[in-house]
C-alpha cells in the first residue's frame, strides 16, 4: 500500500511539474541554455581574422550577394590558435550600400564540420561591421546587452575585434570592433521556442512581452521597427498555433547609439533620433502598463551599471547616455507625461499609426 502511495505521489508531482513548464506565460525571466556552445556566454572581446579576397567581398554591394571562401582564425578557450574554413557574404540594405557605409554587414556561414568548439557549428552568424566608426558598433552592442537584462527572449551579441587579411593586397587594415549576433534559430531553441513568420498585428502578440519590448524601444529612442512588416522584429512561439512574442534587433538607428547616419523616418515628423516616440498601439487603459513600469523601475540600476562599467566607451558617451536614461525615467514616473507619451498612438492628429515608406510589401 505504501509503495502504491509513493508511486502515486511521484507521478502526480511529475505531472504537475510538466504542466508548470507548459505555462501559457511566454515571458519567462530565467531559462536554461540548451545549447552546448557557450560562445555568447563570455563578455571577453574575441580577436578574429578573416583571410580571403577582402577586396572582392567588400565590393559586392549590389544585387544578390555571393558567398566567398574565407579562413576565420581566432584563439579557443585554451589560447590555442584555430583556423576554420567558412563562407562569407555581404548582407543588409542601407548599410550594404557603399555610399552609406564604409563596411557592409557580413554573414558568416560556419560549416557543420567545424570541430574547434569556438563558434556554434552549422550556423549563419551576422557580423555587424563599422559603418561610420567603430564607436557606434560598441554602442549597439551595449543595447543588445541592455535588452538581455529585460528578457532571455533576446538576441545575444559578442563583441569581437576584426582583422581583415587579403593575400593579394599587402595594405594592412587596422583591426576594428564588430558584433557577432546569435543566430535566430539558436536564440529560439535556447528559449524552447520556434521562429514563426506569420503576418500579425501587434494586438496579436503576447501583451506582457510586447509592452516590455515596445517600452524598451522607446527607452533607447528607436522607431525603426514594425511587427506588421517584421521590420527588425522576429516572432517566437511554442508552436504555430500559440500566441507569439516579439524579439527586436538592429538598433543602429536608435537615439542611444546616435550614429551619424541615423535619421527618423520623414513620416514620423521627428527632429532627430534622440527624440523619443512611442510606437506601440493605442492602449487607453494606462493600468495595463503598471507591471511594465514597475519592471523598468526595478531594473534601472542594472541599465545604468551596464553603461558606466563598460570599458570600451569614453566618459563623454557615458555622461550623455546616463542623461538620456534620466529623461526616460523622469517621464516613466510622471503620470501625466507618461500618459501623453504612451497614448500618442491613440491620437488621430499624431503620427502614431502612420505607415512608414519602405515597409509595405512589394
Amino acid at each position: 500500500m505504501l509503495k502504491e502511495i509513493f508511486f502515486y505521489l511521484f507521478f502526480s508531482i511529475c505531472f504537475w511539474a510538466g504542466n508548470l513548464q507548459k505555462s501559457d506565460n511566454l515571458f519567462v525571466p530565467n531559462q536554461t541554455d540548451s545549447l552546448e556552445n557557450n560562445f555568447f556566454e563570455s563578455d571577453q572581446v574575441l580577436n578574429i581574422t578573416l583571410e580571403g579576397n577582402v577586396h572582392q567581398l567588400l565590393n559586392d554591394r549590389s544585387g544578390a550577394a555571393k558567398y566567398f571562401p574565407f579562413i576565420l582564425t581566432c584563439k579557443d578557450e585554451k589560447e590555442s590558435e584555430v583556423s576554420i574554413p567558412i563562407n562569407v557574404k555581404t548582407r543588409g540594405h542601407f548599410r550594404r550600400e557603399k555610399t552609406n557605409c564604409l563596411y557592409p554587414p557580413l554573414l558568416l556561414s560556419i560549416p557543420p564540420t567545424d570541430s574547434s568548439s569556438v563558434f556554434p557549428t552549422n550556423a549563419k552568424l551576422k557580423l555587424g561591421m563599422p559603418c561610420k566608426g567603430e564607436d557606434f558598433v560598441v554602442h549597439e552592442w551595449l543595447v543588445y546587452k541592455l535588452y538581455n537584462l529585460v528578457t532571455p527572449q533576446s538576441f545575444r551579441a559578442r563583441l569581437v575585434k576584426v582583422s581583415l587579411k587579403d593575400p593579394k593586397n599587402k595594405k594592412m587594415i587596422s583591426p576594428f570592433f564588430g558584433i557577432v549576433l546569435e543566430e535566430e534559430n539558436q536564440m529560439a531553441a535556447r528559449n524552447n521556442l520556434i521562429v514563426i513568420k506569420k503576418k500579425l498585428t501587434p494586438q496579436e502578440i503576447d501583451l506582457q512581452s510586447f509592452l516590455r519590448m515596445a517600452v524598451f524601444e522607446y527607452f533607447i529612442g528607436n522607431t525603426d521597427w514594425s511587427v506588421e512588416y517584421l521590420q527588425n522584429i522576429k516572432l517566437l512561439a511554442r508552436d504555430s498555433g500559440s500566441i507569439p512574442v516579439s524579439v527586436p534587433y538592429d538598433f543602429d538607428l536608435s537615439g542611444v547609439v546616435n550614429a551619424p547616419y541615423a535619421k527618423p523616418a520623414e513620416e514620423l515628423e521627428m527632429s532627430s533620433v534622440r527624440e523619443r516616440r512611442y510606437r506601440g498601439y493605442c492602449i487607453k487603459d494606462m493600468k495595463l502598463f503598471d507591471s511594465t513600469i514597475a519592471f523598468y523601475n526595478s531594473i534601472k540600476s542594472a541599465f545604468y551599471k551596464t553603461i558606466t562599467d563598460c570599458p570600451f566607451v569614453d566618459s563623454k558617451y557615458k555622461r550623455e547616455t546616463i542623461k538620456y536614461f534620466d529623461e526616460f525615467y523622469a517621464t516613466l514616473n510622471d503620470p501625466a507625461a507618461l500618459k501623453k507619451e504612451f497614448q500618442y498612438p491613440c491620437s488621430k492628429f499624431g503620427t502614431g499609426n502612420v505607415i512608414i515608406k519602405g515597409l509595405k510589401e512589394n
